[in-house]
């Protein structure tokens, strides 16, 4: 995709569905180049590193309405500072996890917005819950009445086939329909964070609420 970060974001929303929302992945990407996609019209900003995106926050305070999304993997060492940061945690990928970001939003009075991440196909290389552990967890996860747990988050494995990758979001689907079937007080699942530069495309074919896109917008140093 050419032209500037304006006119690529002006591209990519002429084939995003008006109910799906853009998080522009901000991972390595200057204040300014932020800056430039905030003037487009983004408000949705996505960061792997709780350490990185704190310094760009800093300079961005004067941009209040941004929302800022945690897309990578969270230490629970971090977690404090995590939630003091980041409206959403679409990374949220295991139990343990789970259960101390509920004890300290406790701790510090906010509600955070929360992804599950799954592992819809075996992968060394990422976290995420497996179908069978997150089924498992579910009764545990649903006592975490701080967390305001939303939805499903998945990434799939590299080097597989287009068909292949529609199958990982539909299954990610499937399995946010089956929990939300199951009538639980905590466990929404109305969001589907799924879907990257490279197949956001199948994933809204799949059903996608959300999409994190970087180096589609931004350069390669975006993803």
């Amino acid at each position: 995709m050419t032209g500037s970060i304006t006119e690529r974001i002006a591209q990519i929303r002429q084939q995003l569905p008006p109910d799906v929302r853009l998080i522009a992945v901000t991972k390595r990407v200057s204040v300014e180049a932020i800056r430039e996609a905030y003037q487009a019209g983004v408000r949705d900003f996505g960061e792997s590193q709780v350490q990185e995106a704190a310094a760009k926050q800093d300079e961005l305070q004067d941009l209040p309405d941004i929302t800022w999304h945690l897309i990578g993997h969270l230490q629970s060492n971090k977690a404090k500072k995590a939630l003091t940061q980041f409206q959403w945690i679409h990374s949220c990928d295991s139990l343990k996890l789970a259960q101390r970001l509920n004890q300290l939003a406790c701790e510090l009075a906010v509600s955070p917005q929360i992804c599950l991440q799954v592992k819809i196909m075996p992968d060394p290389h990422k976290y995420g819950w497996t179908i069978p552990e997150l089924l498992e967890a579910l009764p545990e996860l649903d006592q975490c009445k701080a967390l305001q747990i939303q939805g499903l988050m998945t990434i799939p494995p590299l080097g597989l086939s287009r068909q292949e990758t529609l199958g990982v979001f539909e299954r990610t689907r499937d399995l946010a329909n089956e929990i939300g079937q199951q009538n639980w007080s905590n466990l929404r699942m109305h969001q589907l964070s799924m879907g990257m530069s490279e197949d956001y495309a199948l994933a809204i074919q799949a059903g996608a609420t959300m999409v994190r896109l970087g180096r589609i917008i931004f350069g390669e140093r975006g993803d």
